[in-house]
């Protein structure tokens, strides 16, 4: 279901069962999926002050990389809800998710999910940075220029080109960030993650999240529990 996102009618007629019948049997593996798989490096950590303390100590060896996604949903029926959740970018209703991946990408270190579409890029990721200790070093595209402690490419100015040093530098600088598009990558095979949202919110979030920590264990950064 998560692979190919299907309807619960054709998952229904894929199995023999009813429509409703299959709904259930998705959201009991979608419960176990969350409950063994943590989403993050935050959420497997969150429940324990003292080994998340140890976690946030570690991570300012290195600079984390952050990047965000928009997932189009389905236009709701309330006109509120419309201008809320209309992302000027897409054009479009959407949801926001922003992910914090390791320089390698060989984890998720923090994942939000589901926020509507207008929120800026570096309003959900200053949400983020609160988590980390201050010494915590970052590096996202041009969405997250001004952001505290936050490698971010060169601007070009306006009415004038950027010299031959500094598109060099953004140049390595996207070679570097590339990572993180990967990881965004395994997170769109899946094509919940990636086609229209015909999902509640709060179902939808428990889908993402649950193929965060399938992404998670296909890295390797965790292993289902014996």
């Amino acid at each position: 279901y998560l692979r190919h996102y299907p309807t619960y009618e054709i998952l229904g007629l894929t199995f023999e069962v009813s429509a409703s019948q299959a709904h259930a049997v998705v959201y009991y593996w979608v419960q176990f999926l969350r409950q063994a798989l943590p989403a993050s490096l935050c959420e497997e950590f969150e429940d324990c002050e003292a080994a998340w303390s140890v976690v946030t100590e570690m991570l300012v060896d290195w600079e984390l990389i952050v990047d965000s996604t928009e997932q189009v949903r389905q236009r709701p029926d309330d006109s509120e809800l419309q201008k809320q959740h209309y992302s000027g970018k897409k054009k479009q209703t959407t949801y926001k998710q922003s992910v914090i991946g390791f320089p390698d990408g060989s984890d998720i270190v923090d994942a939000t999910v589901a926020h509507p579409g207008p929120k800026a890029d570096i309003r959900l990721f200053q949400q983020q940075q609160s988590q980390f200790r201050t010494t915590q070093t970052f590096a996202g595209d041009k969405a997250y220029q001004g952001a505290e402690r936050t490698r971010t490419p060169h601007k070009k100015p306006r009415g004038r080109e950027l010299s031959e040093a500094q598109t060099e530098a953004n140049r390595i600088f996207a070679g570097e960030r590339i990572v993180i598009e990967h990881l965004m990558r395994h997170l769109k095979i899946f094509r919940a993650a990636k086609e229209i949202v015909r999902l509640r919110k709060d179902n939808y979030i428990e889908v993402i999240l649950a193929i965060c920590g399938l992404v998670r264990l296909r890295l390797g950064a965790i292993e289902l529990p014996v």
